[in-house]
């Protein structure tokens, strides 16, 4: 397993996608992100449009843990964590307890796992409470996935970092 971090247009679903492909597919490509607006829509569109023929894509905004249990063999890319996290943030869900389910998830899986997600930690302080709930949350959902990674990488500018 993999969790791929960085900030944003830093690279790292493109890299992330490399990871998955030196595996024989199909691959799967679990897709957290919610399309609410035009804007979303083609950001969405322009993932999976890179793609090349052979990746299978779910959209699964919230119960990202029993995604993973369906087929423990494949390989499969999660993009990304933090949209996963905004989702059951803005839904009210009990984010410790999603975690913890991802978390067994993973490690009832057998085959290639990568993992991406954005590294809001680095910045300023944010003004909004929420969004300083996000910014802890998402801090503590990647040292729980790094914890129980076998590698992590962060990426700067297109270019990747093994941090573990």
């Amino acid at each position: 397993m993999q969790l791929v971090l960085g900030g944003a247009r830093s690279g790292k679903s493109r890299y992330a996608e490399g990871l998955v492909e030196r595996y024989p597919g199909p691959w799967m490509y679990l897709a957290t992100a919610e399309a609410f607006d035009d804007e979303m829509r083609a950001r969405i569109a322009i993932h999976r449009d890179r793609r090349p023929t052979g990746w299978i894509t779910r959209d699964v905004p919230i119960d990202l843990a029993a995604a993973l249990q369906g087929d423990s063999a494949r390989p499969i890319l999660v993009d990304c964590l933090t949209l996963w996290l905004t989702n059951l943030m803005l839904g009210g869900h009990d984010i410790e307890a999603a975690t913890g389910a991802l978390i067994a998830a993973l490690a009832c899986r057998t085959g290639p796992t990568v993992l991406v997600s954005n590294e809001v930690g680095l910045g300023i302080v944010p003004e909004h409470a929420l969004a300083r709930r996000f910014r802890d949350a998402a801090g503590i959902l990647h040292q729980r996935v790094a914890g129980a990674a076998d590698g992590v990488v962060l990426m700067v500018a297109g270019i990747a970092m093994r941090v573990k």
